[in-house]
């Protein structure tokens, strides 16, 4: 397995709008679609196009979230993931994992409506990452 494309950079942030509000002062950039949530992952999504890859902006859907506890780290928002794509989701979960790499969890439908996971910081550099599936699209 190579490292595939650049899919994101996960934003976290404790208001999409701010967030939204800043990037189109600052990038003149607007976002790609309405704001979403995803219940099954805690989370609400917006994305923000680049001219190579998107940035999400994902704000905490009520307080069991799982970015919860970094926004009270990082009560500003910050950096939380960055996501590669790969073609084969379970081969690529299988050879982390055969790396010794701690996967957090099973294979999930993501924000892109592909089958993701994400990779333990500590064995990645201190980076959260996550992994998805290629969109067919692509």
């Amino acid at each position: 397995m190579k490292l595939g494309r650049l899919n994101h950079v996960g934003i976290a942030t404790p208001s999409i709008e701010q967030s939204l509000e800043t990037y189109r002062n600052l990038f003149g950039a607007e976002p790609h679609g309405a704001p979403f949530d995803l219940p099954a992952q805690g989370v609400r999504v917006c994305f923000v196009d680049t001219p190579n890859s998107q940035i999400e902006l994902i704000e905490p859907l009520g307080d069991n979230s799982p970015i919860v506890k970094f926004l009270e780290r990082n009560p500003l928002g910050g950096q939380h993931h960055v996501c590669f794509e790969v073609p084969d989701i379970h081969a690529a979960k299988a050879e982390f994992e055969a790396k010794g790499a701690r996967v957090l969890g099973e294979p999930r439908i993501g924000a892109h409506g592909t089958l993701v996971f994400f990779v333990h910081p500590k064995d990645m550099g201190g980076v959260l990452t996550e992994i998805m599936e290629t969109p067919a699209a692509h």
